[in-house]
């Protein structure tokens, strides 16, 4: 029951670090930590494997594995030593590490460079600020691509970066909560369909599939309920979500956009190169009107009031478990 007390205040620290500061770029980072592990031992993997259809993708598995031993291993043994130590040190330390695993004001301030850049009329500097958050090939979009490229990003990375790895540390700490960034990073760095990473990366996308599943779900109603107390068109955002939802390749990525688009009642998706191959995509929503660049900002309300709604909710439920038991 402490342990579930201590967990709830580690928690409440991390959720307002991450609204308040954001991702201070002199810190260095552990997800990049995370992402040079990714790197090297798919170096080793790629070393040791066959490079054969069946080597590769037995590879990816064991790749998989290393990566999340590894990456929940060392904050969990961490932990463990703080709380042992002094309880306060583990609370603060727990607290710092939920912080940094929770992404909410780093993609609002990623995604208002973008704003800002259009605004001034500088496109290249646009073009350059949506490149640093998108996976698209960004040298040829326009002020309309450039907008809804930076939308389509906020709405998509409002489960990823901010309700998923929320619900992950509010069930089990930062150590679960590191667990599913591991998983969401290797699938963001290897979980392409492409030559080079279609069989190695493909358990770690087929994971990051399954433990995105409910958290998208969750984000996507929450994201309604958002809609409806920001004065949004949250009639339209459900309307859309029923029906556009799984216009996407993966499984999960469309839940939040397609409700965003809803919301802002706006056409997103549709056709996109990625590495200089032009990618065919359905369009997600209707275009009850045309988008703006003031939908950035919209978009990002939607982001903030979404996991203000599902922080509450989630950690009432926690407090709640915690007296009960």
């Amino acid at each position: 029951m402490e342990s579930m007390r201590y967990g709830i205040y580690a928690c409440i620290i991390g959720f307002i670090l991450d609204l308040i500061v954001g991702d201070p770029h002199w810190i260095y980072h552990p997800i990049r930590l995370i992402g040079k592990l990714i790197s090297s031992t798919e170096k080793l993997i790629r070393h040791c494997f066959p490079k054969t259809k069946t080597g590769e993708r037995i590879g990816g598995i064991v790749l998989a594995i290393i990566v999340m031993i590894i990456s929940t291993g060392i904050p969990l043994v961490l932990l463990i030593i703080c709380y042992k130590t002094n309880v306060y040190l583990g609370i603060i330390i727990e607290g710092i590490f939920c912080y940094q695993l929770l992404a909410t004001k780093s993609l609002k301030v990623e995604s208002m460079k973008v704003y800002k850049a259009l605004k001034d009329k500088d496109i290249e500097k646009a073009r350059y600020a949506v490149s640093m958050i998108v996976g698209r090939d960004t040298k040829s979009l326009d002020e309309v691509g450039i907008t809804k490229a930076a939308v389509e990003t906020v709405a998509e990375n409002t489960s990823d970066g901010s309700i998923a790895p929320l619900i992950a540390i509010i069930i089990g700490g930062a150590p679960l909560g590191f667990l599913y960034k591991s998983i969401n990073t290797m699938d963001s760095m290897i979980g392409y369909k492409n030559d080079k990473y279609i069989d190695i990366g493909r358990f770690a996308a087929k994971l990051d599939d399954v433990v995105n599943y409910i958290p998208a779900r969750f984000s996507a109603y929450m994201m309604i309920l958002s809609a409806y107390m920001l004065g949004m068109d949250g009639k339209n955002a459900y309307r859309i979500y029923k029906r556009d939802r799984y216009k996407h390749a993966s499984p999960n990525s469309a839940h939040t956009e397609s409700v965003c688009a809803g919301a802002l009642r706006i056409r997103l998706a549709g056709d996109a190169y990625y590495f200089g191959k032009l990618h065919k995509k359905e369009y997600i929503g209707d275009a009850l009107r045309e988008i703006e660049i003031e939908d950035i900002k919209r978009a990002n309300r939607l982001l903030y009031m979404c996991a203000f709604l599902s922080f509450v909710l989630l950690i009432g439920i926690k407090i709640g478990v915690s007296m009960a038991i």
